[in-house]
């Protein structure tokens, strides 16, 4: 019985929905392991490829993680921070994260603020040691270290963060590729999807973000909060994406909140690709992402995020935050959110990797993905639990009438025995 209420529990929380409008808190991978930030390389603990971790981030910290990838494997890792409580935060409040080498020279370095706002919500920041494009001083395998340090403006009051740390590694290429981004791509800014949108409440964590094909999906959204979607978007592909903030209707109001409404595009890897940010007086207002180029492998090679950031297929997530500072003058919401997703272009082959990517299948689409796109189900992408379950040949459903089997057997051996 024990057994079976412990299955219990574990399909509770594989079936479960995305967080309500009103829940803002992030949501973790639910396998994600806690580990030790180390004040040093010494101690610094391994992040193996493919998984998931929990840590925390004090103010006016520096941590240390380590990364053992082989000489001919490219690996990444995606830091999300997530302010505990209400502490004051400033523009110039966010997270640094670089991957250096054991000479200490820098392999990657990038960071990410909470916005003009200050709005405390989940943001992230990612390190790559690549062998393509090829960097000379980042050569070789292992060790290489992530360093994740807090970026604390004057002032801010903000206490102690937790992290959220996601690994992949992407393997070589099978042949010879292009070595330069295209030049050319069609840069039009494509019209937005009309027609009747479908409800669908966005996730509040990258593992738990909602899964949405080309079409209008609507949510509610709450001030404070931030959700997740997720769209599969293969080979020489395109997507884009408008986020309306409805009307508000609860009176007159001469308000104005400034950056009201974020939307970020990250890649597979969590890579952030572009953002935009718009203000709100109580009329509805809309943020369009400018256009990205088709996935291509070779746009690894450009110097804009918005064009390198497109370097693989798979799933890119759509994070979107209402700022805090919009119920100073509207309320507490939640309020109307219009999704508009649009993805262009026909799939085309990948470009031959001479191995297996970790996790299996990252840096692709495969028809399970644009299956659970349409359902709003996990895909291959999802939680490693909810994997390991589909790897095993159960579903939640399955382990359900597994758990009703047990005791029905558990009975019938009751009632024998008395």
């Amino acid at each position: 019985m024990a057994a079976a209420g412990a299955v219990l529990s574990v399909s509770a929380a594989l079936t479960a929905g995305p967080a309500s409008a009103a829940d803002s808190s992030y949501a973790f991978a639910a396998d994600a392991r806690t580990v030790t930030g180390a004040a040093g390389t010494t101690d610094a603990a391994l992040l193996d490829a493919g998984r998931s971790y929990r840590s925390s981030l004090a103010k006016g910290a520096k941590l240390y993680y380590r990364l053992e990838p082989d000489a001919s494997t490219s690996a990444y890792v995606a830091v999300t921070a997530v302010p505990r409580g209400s502490g004051k935060l400033s523009v110039n409040d966010g997270i640094k994260v670089s991957v250096q080498n054991s000479q200490g020279n820098s392999c990657s370095y990038e960071s990410a603020n909470f916005g003009i706002t200050g709005s405390p919500h989940p943001i992230t920041a990612w390190g790559a040691r690549t062998t393509s494009p090829r960097m000379p001083l980042c050569e070789g395998g292992g060790p290489y270290y992530v360093v994740v340090e807090r970026a604390d403006a004057d002032g801010s009051t903000s206490g102690t963060w937790d992290l959220e740390l996601a690994t992949a590694t992407e393997p070589r290429l099978g042949r010879t590729d292009a070595t330069s981004a295209p030049t050319t791509w069609n840069s039009a800014t494509p019209s937005p999807l009309t027609g009747e949108a479908t409800t669908r409440q966005g996730g509040a964590g990258f593992a738990r973000a909602a899964s949405v094909k080309q079409g209008v999906w609507r949510a509610g959204i709450s001030p404070g909060q931030t959700l997740f979607y997720k769209v599969p978007v293969d080979w020489g592909q395109q997507p884009s994406a408008v986020a309306e903030l409805g009307s508000h209707d609860g009176g007159d109001s001469s308000g104005y909140a400034v950056g009201a409404l974020q939307m970020t595009l990250y890649n597979p890897v969590r890579a952030d690709v572009e953002d935009i940010e718009i203000g709100y007086d109580g009329s509805q207002n809309t943020a369009s992402l400018a256009p990205v180029p088709p996935v291509a492998y070779a746009n690894r090679y450009a110097p804009t995020d918005q064009v390198n950031g497109m370097r693989f297929a798979g799933w890119y997530y759509l994070a979107i935050h209402l700022s805090t500072a919009v119920a100073d003058d509207f309320g507490t919401g939640p309020f109307g959110l219009t999704l508009r997703v649009r993805v262009t272009g026909a799939a085309q082959d990948g470009p031959g990797y001479a191995g297996q990517s970790v996790p299996q299948n990252v840096f692709g689409v495969t028809a399970q993905d644009r299956a659970a796109a349409g359902e709003g189900g996990s895909g291959a992408g999802g939680d490693s639990a909810m994997k390991a379950l589909a790897a095993g040949g159960l579903g939640a459903g399955t382990v359900v009438l597994v758990v009703l089997g047990v005791w029905t057997v558990v009975g019938r051996r009751r009632v024998g025995a008395s």
